[in-house]
């Protein structure tokens, strides 16, 4: 599946910090799939700059405009 095909799967997202200094994204799926993510701080920086670019394209799509380069 690619990452622009919608999916009927749900799920369950959480995130947090861990007792070890850690990031942790934890999702959870139907049929009982578990998937603890585990990320520097760093590392959880750069995801938060991936989300908000892609939300920012999203926006930008949904309104009728162009999607802007993906940023590196």
């Amino acid at each position: 599946m690619g990452i622009d095909k919608q999916s009927d799967i749900a799920a369950d997202i959480q995130i947090g910090p861990t007792d070890a200094g850690m990031v942790r994204i934890y999702v959870a799926a139907q049929g009982g799939i578990e998937l603890p993510l585990d990320f520097d701080p760093e590392e959880a920086e750069e995801i938060a700059e991936e989300l908000r670019a892609a939300a920012e394209t999203a926006r930008a799509m949904a309104s009728g405009g162009k999607p802007k380069p993906k940023r590196r």
